[in-house]
């Protein structure tokens, strides 16, 4: 969602670096790129405004002028203005002192909020609560069906007494879960109300009432992202007709320019909570400022990847495997290569996965021409492999390749390519283990443009040392263009290239600058 503002970002910072110093108009063309920037990301212009007006105010002062890179120093106050405006620190769910925390879902027809209650329900479940789905929502055909639906795929309980579809008080039906939750120790009870195709009294009106019969701790107005300016107004409209402590965005994996999320908080005052990236339940966090404020001006977001790996990853598995990779190479097989390609699997989208790595910003391409299904290809191949030839993959000969190929449905070319990036990443996390730094990365199977280290280590060894041709004719002329290059580096052109009168058109590389490039 993020992706043509951070692009365009990145481009005014890269006008920046070299500058010593910073003049009062290199300021200003900043300040103008930023503004146009944000306004093409349909940012409210109200928080533009103030957004430019605080940078420019902090640019223009000490901290830039006396900072020995004020390239990164105007970089660093752009991130802090961001987080600023996004919130500032991390707001977390206050929980009830008397169990069941009550937490209310508001907003218009079509935000989400249906798959939402399922999704915070699961993460809530995951950090060690007993939720509960209440189904307020007896207007919107199917509307208690889905929800129903959604309650069996998070894992969690579901209070539907009312069959929906214009049937049954809401209110009652909000007022009457709280006793039921009690009595089935539910600790937290999240309530799904009925959404309009806009904002009407009737709705509002809904909205206050269930408000008043339950008592909420949390009411979480829930926002599509990908509404725009609209969003703003509607989150406006909320907070004066029913109120509300939190907001959680929806949809924000789409490619719609994300101009809400960084104005609905600077408008309404009220910080954003969550945000659901995704279609499947598990694609739902919590919302972080700083996070994405990094992650918006392309520095990666390291510590939700941190967080995402201790959830998947077992702490006695890690330190198991860690313990056979300090032991030596040959202790990692290819089952233990399947098993932790697996583990990062289950962490999610691998091109997400990436993107939260510092730097990624300058392989989008890349990144987004991914092919996810390369890692069930990788699976098949190791399927299809005898336990002997996972054990030790050296004895994978031409004619096992051919079976391994054929029995997994893949060229054997991609059965040598596995076997080749296996061999690298094995020698890779053995280095490691044993305290060795990172060597370079192995080729990440299904990269455009990113191959397998074993065939580039082979090229870089062919071309060390100087080999003479067997062919006299062709010794002869190798010897003549080498006495040609040490007359030019003589007359001061170590490189021997085209000087004077001579047509660069005409030049051509040496021999050996030529074998080295293949």
């Amino acid at each position: 969602m993020f992706d043509t503002l951070s692009d365009r970002l990145a481009s005014t910072f890269k006008n920046l670096r070299g500058k010593g110093r910073l003049s009062e108009a290199d300021i200003d063309a900043t300040a103008r790129e930023i503004r146009i920037a944000l306004l093409e990301a349909d940012v409210a212009l109200p928080v533009v405004r103030a957004f430019i007006k605080q940078v420019k105010e902090r640019a223009t002062g000490s901290e830039v002028s006396q900072a020995l890179n004020p390239a990164q120093q105007v970089i660093k106050i752009v991130n802090e203005e961001l987080i600023g405006i996004l919130g500032g620190e991390t707001r977390r769910l206050r929980f009830a002192k008397t169990p069941p925390t009550v937490i209310m879902l508001a907003g218009l027809q079509g935000a989400g909020k249906t798959t939402l209650a399922g999704k915070l329900g699961r993460w809530l479940k995951g950090q060690g609560h007993a939720p509960m789905l209440v189904a307020c929502d007896l207007q919107r055909p199917n509307a208690v069906n889905q929800l129903s639906v959604v309650a069996e795929r998070a894992g969690v309980a579901i209070f539907a007494p009312e069959p929906g579809n214009g049937v049954g008080d809401p209110v009652q039906v909000a007022k009457d879960s709280i006793e039921y939750a009690r009595g089935k120790q539910h600790d937290v009870v999240i309530v799904d109300t009925a959404g309009r195709l806009g904002i009407d009294q009737e709705l509002m009106q809904q909205a206050a009432d269930i408000r008043d019969a339950v008592s909420p701790d949390e009411v979480l107005f829930v926002v599509d992202a990908m509404i725009g300016q609209d969003a703003v107004n509607t989150a406006e409209a909320f907070r004066d007709g029913v109120g509300f402590d939190g907001v959680v965005l929806s949809k924000l994996d789409g490619d719609a320019r994300g101009g809400a999320a960084l104005s609905i908080a600077h408008v309404t005052g009220k910080q954003i909570m969550f945000a659901s990236n995704g279609e499947k339940l598990d694609d739902f966090d919590a919302f972080h400022p700083d996070r994405m404020a990094s992650r918006i001006l392309g520095m990666g977001d390291m510590l939700s990847l941190i967080e995402k790996a201790e959830q998947t990853f077992s702490q006695a598995e890690a330190e198991k495997m860690a313990a056979k990779l300090a032991k030596g190479p040959k202790e990692f097989t290819l089952d233990d290569f399947l098993a932790q390609m697996e583990q990062v699997r289950k962490m999610g989208s691998i091109s997400k996965l990436l993107g939260m790595l510092p730097g990624m910003g300058q392989m989008k391409d890349q990144i987004n021409n991914l092919d996810e299904r390369e890692v069930d290809r990788t699976a098949a191949i190791i399927k299809s492999m005898t336990p002997a030839e996972r054990q030790e993959p050296t004895i994978i000969n031409g004619s096992r390749r051919a079976r391994i190929a054929k029995g997994s449905g893949v060229d054997v070319s991609a059965v040598k390519g596995l076997v080749e990036r296996f061999f690298d990443a094995r020698k890779m996390m053995s280095k490691m283990a044993q305290g060795g730094g990172m060597p370079g990365m192995p080729g990440m199977p299904g990269m455009p443009g990113m191959g397998g280290g074993a065939r580039k280590k082979k090229q870089v060894k062919q071309a060390k040392g100087k080999r003479k041709s067997g062919n006299p004719m062709k010794r002869k002329a190798e010897e003549e263009a080498a006495a040609a290059r040490r007359e030019a580096a003589q007359a001061g052109n170590p490189l021997g290239l085209p000087q004077g009168d001579q047509d660069p058109q005409n030049f051509e590389l040496p021999e050996e600058f030529k074998k080295f490039m293949g």
